[in-house]
């Protein structure tokens, strides 16, 4: 098998990467940075520009599967043009390869695609699956899921099963949103956010990474909630990573109105609480090797 990814160099694509050459699955990877061009006999870097509708068509020789992870950081300041560039990363390049398939002869028959919880709406009570038809968050994030899973369902267009990973907090010894709380805790300054009874649905990348090469494998198609099946509260896993670093919370609660005043929308990356079913990956049989965040942060810290 070999495989087409895009984000290959980010944290989870490069933990993607990693899980395929351990499998035997050669990779083709696009990447904006010439710099990052590697030529090997299973891992090859192909220029592409979603902005400019810029890509090298050579990149499709082989593939029978693409993985989509691109996408500009949600984590920095959403001034309006950062906004745009959230939006049009995934869109613009969810546009250009479909263009690439439509104009090109290829083998793909499925692709599987990054998405994020963002799109359940806030709620300490409702438990969030798969199947969920409501309305998707009132918020940036919501319109933002929104769009991206909008743009990936077009490839429906070409007779490609369609699967979109709806990822949750992720859990890494390499960045994402493990690192900011680590350093704050550290520093003795580390403390609930909020209530600090908003939920958080994590997920320890090494496990994220086989959801994704799981989903090509079994070729599956839909929705899947990428989430570990025991999710925590803000405030417990504030006081778990505490404990893993041997340092003491002593700093009262962040006020919800210090976060609103501070981080403006994105405050809704630590505020929103989504408690989000893994019921689907569970029905097809995948084995986590991180079911609980204690074991997940033992690893990792």
């Amino acid at each position: 098998m070999k495989v087409l990814i895009t984000g290959a160099t980010g944290l989870v694509g490069s933990e993607i990467v990693k899980l395929c050459h351990k499998e035997k699955i050669a990779v083709n990877y696009l990447t904006t940075s010439k710099d990052k061009i590697e030529n090997q006999s299973n891992y090859q870097g192909f220029y592409w520009n979603p902005n400019k509708g810029e890509i090298d068509e050579s990149c499709l020789e082989g593939v029978t599967k693409i993985i989509n992870l691109v996408g500009a950081s949600v984590s920095k300041p959403w001034t309006s043009s950062h906004k745009k560039a959230i939006i049009e990363s995934r869109v613009n390049s969810a546009n250009l390869l479909l263009k690439t398939l439509k104009e090109n002869e290829n083998q793909i028959t499925q692709i599987v695609s990054a998405s994020a919880i963002g799109v359940y709406p806030d709620s300490l009570t409702n438990l969030y699956h798969e199947d969920y038809t409501g309305k998707a968050a009132d918020n940036f994030l919501g319109e933002v899921v929104n769009l991206w899973e909008t743009a990936v369902d077009q490839f429906e267009q070409e007779g490609l099963e369609v699967c979109k990973v709806r990822i949750g907090l992720v859990l890494s010894d390499k960045g994402g949103a493990l690192e900011p709380l680590q350093k704050v805790i550290n520093n003795y300054i580390g403390s609930p956010l909020g209530s600090g009874k908003q939920w958080q649905s994590w997920i320890h990348i090494e496990d994220l990474a086989r959801i994704f090469i799981f989903a090509i494998q079994k070729n599956i198609d839909g929705i899947i909630n990428g989430v570990a099946p025991n999710p925590v509260t803000n405030k417990r896993l504030t006081y778990i990573i505490a404990k893993k670093l041997h340092k003491p919370i002593i700093m009262p609660k962040v006020p919800k109105l210090v976060l609103n005043t501070v981080l403006g929308e994105r405050s809704a990356l630590v505020l929103s609480s989504q408690l989000v079913s893994n019921s689907k990956l569970d029905a097809l049989g995948f084995i986590y090797y991180y079911s609980y965040v204690g074991p997940a942060l033992e690893d990792l810290l």
